[in-house]
């Protein structure tokens, strides 16, 4: 389990989300039984099958004429689809449902790349395509994009199906921030990652929590790594299960990381009460994603997503 800096841009040090988030949907059912704490010291690591359904179709989830999609949690418990983007509409990313976050900050993690608001992101074919190239833009010599929902959610299960960029010096990832800094800036108010990959490690797949008293500036985060093959070659399902007592993030199925809130906690420990938002991108090194360097002959390089669906 490798342990990494945060992205301590999310919403305490970036530039201000637009204003129009919506305000959260309602929570899930009660509570189901605690899941095992996973902490970076004994963070398993899995192998699992490569994929071969690599086709770029979307696929909607199965559900009766006139019904909600659902879908099932891990212990069961049926959610209703909330908010999905299947990407069938061509052109730019949905205004609706997106807002872009830009500019060439480094993030907090000394970061190559220049996040613009066009032109590294867009949609065609039934999919999401977000690019980083090397090409000189705002003083730096990448450019890609940065997606944030403009919808935050409390609870339920968020599900993205994405194929990954490759090459050293990538660094996509998937991940969630809180809506409002209720308990602080960052880490205070807390993080979800629920799929980092870093192209020095090909196969590796890592997720994350960050918390006051557990997060990357200490070298402390809850982490746990997936080995998943093929990652850059087919299309894998990312998943968060999130309940009021417990964060749970899966590939394909198979468990990554399992976060459980436990008798005494506090929001230093557990700021996940509040609701989240999601984040799609893709950075050049970094402090993590370029600790091997950055092969300029892999660019231009792109996250491709399926679709992003929320059930709750």
């Amino acid at each position: 389990m490798r342990a990494h800096p945060a992205r301590r841009t999310g919403r305490g040090l970036s530039a201000p989300l637009c204003a129009c988030l919506a305000a959260t949907l309602g929570a899930c059912a009660p509570a189901a039984p605690p899941i095992a704490s996973t902490s970076p010291a004994s963070s398993p690591t899995i192998d699992l099958p490569t994929r071969t359904d690599g086709a770029a179709t979307t696929s909607r989830p199965a559900t009766a004429p006139g019904a909600r999609p659902t879908t099932t949690g891990l212990d069961g418990r049926a959610y209703a689809l909330a908010w999905s983007d299947e990407f069938d509409r061509a052109g730019d990313p949905d205004p609706a449902r997106w807002a872009y976050q830009t500019g060439g900050s480094g993030w907090g993690n000394d970061e190559l790349q220049y996040y613009t608001d066009g032109g590294n992101a867009a949609v065609a074919g039934g999919v999401l395509t977000v690019t980083a190239r090397r090409e000189p833009v705002g003083g730096r010599s990448y450019t890609s994009a940065r997606l944030t929902s403009r919808d935050a959610w409390r609870y339920g299960v968020v599900e993205v199906r994405a194929q990954l960029p490759r090459g050293v010096g990538t660094w996509p990832a998937i991940w969630l921030m809180p809506r409002d800094s209720v308990y602080g800036t960052w880490p205070d108010s807390g993080e979800m990652d629920i799929m980092e990959h870093v192209g020095f490690d090909q196969d590796t797949i890592v997720g994350t929590v960050h918390t006051a008293a557990s997060n990357g500036a200490r070298g402390t985060q809850r982490s746990a790594s997936i080995r998943v093959p093929g990652v850059s070659d087919a299309f894998h399902v990312y998943r968060l299960e999130w309940r009021p007592d417990a964060v749970t993030m899966t590939v394909d199925g198979q468990p990554s990381l399992a976060y459980a809130r436990t008798d005494g906690m506090t929001s230093r420990e557990w700021p996940f009460d509040q609701p989240f938002y999601l984040i799609l991108n893709v950075a050049v090194g970094g402090s993590w994603g370029g600790a091997h360097g950055v092969d300029d002959s892999v660019f231009p390089q792109s996250l491709v997503v399926d679709h992003v669906r929320v059930y709750q």
